[in-house]
């Protein structure tokens, strides 16, 4: 999940608005740490929004001229990969290999838990990742925190998670004072 330094995911004005994380996506550090969470990852699981978003950009990096080979990379795995798309609004997927699940978020993690695979991966999808970290469910936890403060916007991490500890088990710092940290749960 991509953070600004003041602790928001979005800017006020619109939420769907994420030009301010352009300039520092396109890192190493973001890059790399991106690498490192979907090589393991057999299942990607996403929010409507989020689906929408990453199925209608990510296809067309594959082949484009110039692409970074790591962005390219992440593009093929999200299109071979299987996603689960949580919506209560669409009944059908209009993507390959695309399942959409209209129940609670924590019962699909379990039940995707329960099967056999790798790891799922959330991707940016901020409902979806505050609906697991509410219900508990989060093993991992990966952030790139941008130097930027955005004045506003909806937050990450709400009052009332679950009390709990995290250990810090990667680090890196890159260009422009960007930060990616990964957190495992301590159970």
């Amino acid at each position: 999940m991509s953070l600004s330094l003041d602790g928001h995911y979005a800017a006020p004005d619109n939420p769907l608005d994420m030009r301010w994380v352009m300039p520092y996506a396109h890192t190493d550090v973001a890059r790399d740490l991106m690498t490192s969470l979907w090589e393991s990852a057999t299942t990607a699981l996403l929010g409507r929004v989020n689906a929408e978003g990453f199925l209608g950009f990510w296809p067309t990096v594959i082949g484009m001229e110039g692409a970074d080979p790591r962005d390219e990379a992440f593009a093929k795995w999200l299109v071979d990969t299987d996603k689960v798309v949580l919506s209560s609004t669409i009944g059908e997927a209009p993507w390959e290999r695309a399942t959409i699940v209209d129940k609670p978020t924590a019962e699909v993690a379990t039940d995707l838990k329960a099967t056999e695979g790798g790891d799922i991966l959330v991707l940016s999808s901020a409902s979806v990742i505050k609906a697991l970290l509410a219900a508990d469910k989060v093993d991992r936890l990966a952030l790139t925190i941008f130097p930027v403060f955005l004045g506003g916007g909806p937050r990450l991490f709400d009052d009332g998670l679950p009390t709990g500890k995290w250990s810090l088990v990667s680090q890196s710092a890159g260009e422009h004072g960007t930060l990616a940290l990964v957190y495992d749960r301590v159970r």
